[in-house]
């Protein structure tokens, strides 16, 4: 494994490194220790610590990840900021920032959201200004309306 790497406007398969700085590229997966990416498409992130700045990733998996201006399919981390963002799952075991970015679904422990919207967000504690399309009660509602409407149609449809 390297120990520091550049790369700057290339198209590469597998990066692994400690220190690891990419500017507009593409890569199909990282591995580093500690990640700076502008501007770059990816496939997939492991890092301990990940910065990201007007990224496509698939996935991100790192300990302290921070997203600003990025589209992400996945991302997990122990503490994980979203900036100016859109995700459809973040995954955080300790804390999450979402700050003016669109998530389908939050979990987290401790989740701090400023003016972002979401579908659903799970966690401990969930603080902030969120617009969210289920809370609690419309879920439950969903769900036994869903639930009464499969049991109907498997009394009906059984032969």
């Amino acid at each position: 494994m390297e120990e520091k790497l550049d790369i700057e406007g290339q198209s590469l398969d597998i990066v692994e490194a400690e220190f690891l700085n990419v500017k507009q590229s593409t890569i199909r997966a990282v591995e580093a220790g500690t990640a700076e990416l502008q501007q770059v498409c990816a496939l997939s992130i492991d890092s301990e610590k990940a910065e990201i700045t007007q990224g496509a990733i698939g996935f991100v998996k790192s300990n302290e990840l921070n997203m600003n201006q990025c589209i992400s399919g996945v991302s997990t981390g122990e503490k994980t900021e979203i900036n100016f963002s859109l995700c459809p799952f973040a995954l955080s075991r300790d804390k999450t920032e979402i700050k003016r970015s669109a998530t389908g679904l939050i979990i987290g422990s401790n989740v701090e959201v400023k003016n972002s919207a979401s579908v659903i967000v799970i966690g401990k504690n969930i603080e902030g200004n969120i617009t969210t399309l289920f809370d609690w009660k419309s879920a439950l509602a969903v769900t036994a309306v869903a639930g009464g409407i499969y049991g109907l149609l498997r009394l009906f449809l059984k032969k």
